[in-house]
């Protein structure tokens, strides 16, 4: 398939760049794919598609301060934007600037930690931070977060909160999960008191979410790759959903890659544990654990596009994406949620 079948139009002003007033008062597009049905919901009406039995995974990484400005040794000004943490004193970035840094420049980072850029494969560079505090501690200290980049404005302190989730406890991404920015502790409340299951995974979304698919051919396109960890609590209510014939939604598609990821390395069968992956799902993929997705509206052509559009059916999606801008829901991060059913 072609990028461009992935394409379509928005106006600039359906890009949401604050978050609804209450977590819980976006509205909510539900896609019954198997029939080609659409049916304009709120989000607080979650419940009502949900039964006892079910379960819901959510994708419990927190994003970290990624974004970090400096300047380098010539005095030339740089941004720096962490796509992952690899240890106490490195990580690997996007470094914008005038000129691209060679290896060995030195970096000043908030005016206070010294960098050294050690390699570089493709647009990302592995950076050394020289310091005696740990990489984790100096970005919660001096470093910014990492809005998206179609939010046109600087974080400020309503996103400290509102741009991570309200379970967010494993320290590690530079994008949030966003499908679950919706739900409030009182959501979750009223769950679990109707016997839907809550289980987590975590995923540390990576800056490569926002990379554009540059190719032509989606089927020559590399994705990136990030961290994930199913704990055997999950594997134990995935286990038990089945039996008792529930519904396994996932609660993003970040959710959904590391269930699907994990399902791909071990012949079908999910198992807990901690894995890489740069599962690049599109349409023709068979899905082999997820039964529902709840998600928001993706960028045009982009390989989270592609995905919903292999969950649904590509022909659903454009026509969901049509209904959804015409009735002028908001779109991605800060936007509107989507309840999409599996394509049979």
């Amino acid at each position: 398939m072609k990028t461009q079948d992935f394409d379509f139009d928005l106006p600039s002003d359906l890009i949401a760049q604050f978050p609804a007033e209450q977590r819980t008062s976006s509205r909510m597009l539900h896609l019954d794919s198997a029939h080609s049905q659409l049916n304009d919901a709120m989000f607080a009406d979650l419940p009502n598609f949900l039964c006892a039995g079910d379960v819901l995974v959510f994708n419990d990484t927190r994003v970290i301060k990624a974004r970090l400005f400096g300047t380098k040794s010539s005095g030339g000004k740089v941004e720096v934007m962490v796509e992952r943490v690899l240890d106490d004193q490195h990580v690997l970035a996007v470094i914008r600037a005038s000129h691209a840094p060679k290896l060995d420049t030195q970096l000043l980072l908030a005016e206070y930690i010294p960098v050294t850029v050690t390699a570089r494969e493709n647009d990302f560079y592995t950076l050394r931070f020289e310091h005696e505090e740990t990489v984790t501690a100096l970005l919660e200290q001096h470093g910014h977060l990492p809005l998206p980049p179609y939010i046109s404005r600087q974080s400020t302190a309503i996103d400290e909160t509102r741009y991570q989730t309200v379970y967010a406890k494993n320290i590690g991404a530079v994008a949030a999960p966003t499908a679950g920015l919706h739900f409030d502790d009182m959501m979750l409340t009223k769950l679990r008191e109707m016997d839907v299951m809550i289980a987590y995974v975590t995923l540390h979304v990576g800056a490569g979410t926002f990379q554009p698919v540059r190719v032509e051919n989606i089927s020559d396109h590399i994705m990136h790759n990030e961290f994930f960890h199913i704990p055997p609590e999950t594997i134990n209510a995935i286990q038990q959903t089945k039996i008792t014939e529930g519904r396994i939604m996932a609660i993003g598609t970040t959710s959904l890659r590391a269930l699907e990821a994990s399902a791909a390395i071990n012949q079908g069968e999910v198992k807990a544990g901690y894995g890489d992956t740069n599962i690049f799902i599109t349409p023709g993929y068979q899905f082999q654990v997820v039964d529902r997705l709840l998600t928001n509206f993706h960028l045009p052509q982009s390989t989270l596009l592609m995905l919903v559009s292999a969950f649904a059916g590509l022909d659903n999606i454009r026509h969901a994406y049509q209904h959804a801008i015409a009735q002028r829901y908001r779109f991605f991060s800060y936007g509107d949620a989507m309840l999409i059913e599996k394509k049979s």
